[in-house]
């Protein structure tokens, strides 16, 4: 008798490779922030080079569908013109087809006039952290906050009473009180907010989670997610980042959100207790003087589902597994800017599916989808309360881990 059924290899190539443009399209939203400081943070370094530092973005003519007329797109202003800033997002933004880069803000004059004329943004749009003028330039309608995050609310807060729209980097703020006060100040001003959680955007992600949501993976009942990297003291971009006052806390802060809230994207649930623990090494390590150097946790969520979580400054890693009864979903690399892969493992194998798009497109895809927004109305999953949310749960795996104790927790990701 012929085997009808297809066999789990074809099924597992069928499932993910037919992921296309629409699935990338319908998915909602770290990055580092950038090492520029506002008024009272650290001083810019002395040393700015003479150009973009770091891999340069590569080319993706081809993979933005349908761009906009330049008169209907997004005039984006970005604020905060460190290493990230320079590499990633004001490429991103002109390589976006919903919008365009028509404004600058920093605190260092040089970079100003460097970027500017680089990218042909006039000086009367190019603002210092105070943004003034900002409110009568017609031509930015949106304002990216890549700023160290003590510094967001600053600077989120002068972008709406200026009247513009904000995306602001993750983790949204150095705490819950500053988010939340940033979200009053949306309200205040009626304006839109986006959390950019880029990885909502990336390829290889949203082909997981479409394969998850589908029920492709079979009982998925164990996760884990572990994002860490060296903390390097002698680079500026990070140099802020073993301050609490500035990033808030360590490891967990800056790259732990990435496995925080990768895994409520992926399995669509919030959850209801967890366990921590956080270290830091002694001296002669100083690095981790203020801040926690590894973190760890466990969520319990309220499917019964169970995930572990780790970010560190020390290794070098960024993955995500989906322990399916049918199919493990692997994620290695994860959330890296570029070269994400996803792995497919059943009894009879592995396979590794190509995405329909590189990875350097989650950039282009939220900037696109905020931008939509913002002109259009169109709805987003990555808003300021998801940023709100994730700092509740960030403060309560903080306050496990002091506690040496399990700690509930309501939906809205506070302590009980």
């Amino acid at each position: 008798m012929p085997d009808t059924k297809t066999s789990r290899r074809a099924f597992l190539r069928s499932s993910a490779l037919g992921l296309g443009a629409g699935t990338l399209g319908a998915g909602p939203l770290l990055a580092q922030a950038a090492s520029g400081v506002g008024t009272g943070g650290t001083p810019p370094a002395p040393d700015l080079p003479t150009s973009a530092t770091g891999r340069p973005m590569p080319s993706l003519d081809g993979f933005n569908p349908e761009p906009a007329a330049p008169e209907d797109q997004v005039g984006w202003a970005v604020c905060g013109l460190g290493h990230f800033a320079q590499n990633y997002v004001v490429p991103s933004i002109v390589e976006a087809g919903q919008a365009k880069l028509t404004g600058l803000i920093s605190g260092t004059p040089e970079k100003l006039s460097r970027l500017g004329m680089a990218y042909g943004v006039p000086e009367g749009s190019r603002y210092g952290y105070d943004m003034a003028g900002l409110a009568e330039d017609d031509s930015v309608q949106v304002v990216y906050v890549v700023t160290p995050n003590a510094i967001h609310e600053e600077n989120v807060i002068a972008a709406f009473e200026a009247g513009k729209d904000v995306m602001c980097e993750k983790p949204f703020a150095a705490d819950s009180a500053a988010a939340q006060r940033m979200l009053d100040a949306r309200d205040a001003n009626g304006r839109k907010l986006m959390i950019a959680y880029r990885a909502h955007y990336e390829p290889h992600n949203l082909m997981l989670k479409g394969m998850y949501d589908r029920g492709e993976l079979g009982d998925v009942r164990f996760a884990t997610a572990d994002h860490h990297r060296p903390l390097d003291p002698s680079a500026t971009r990070d140099q802020w980042r073993m301050r609490r006052d500035l990033a808030g806390g360590g490891s967990l802060m800056d790259i732990g959100i990435y496995s925080l809230n990768g895994l409520i994207w992926l399995l669509g649930e919030v959850p209801v207790r967890l366990a921590a623990q956080t270290h830091a090494p002694g001296l002669p390590d100083d690095r981790f003087a203020e801040i926690e150097a590894i973190c760890t946790a466990t969520l319990d969520f309220p499917s019964g589902r169970t995930a572990n979580i780790s970010s560190g400054y020390i290794a070098n890693k960024k993955r995500i597994d989906l322990w399916g009864a049918d199919v493990t979903g692997v994620l290695d690399p994860a959330t890296s800017y570029t070269g994400n892969r996803l792995t497919l493992s059943t009894a009879e194998g592995t396979e590794t599916p190509m995405a329909p798009m590189p990875s350097e497109q989650q950039f282009m895809g939220e900037i696109d989808a905020f931008s939509r927004a913002v002109r259009d109305g169109n709805d987003f999953a990555e808003t300021g309360e998801t940023g709100l949310r994730d700092m509740h749960l960030m403060e309560a795996i903080y306050a496990a881990a002091e506690r040496g104790e399990w700690v509930s927790l309501n939906r809205d990701g506070r302590v009980q």
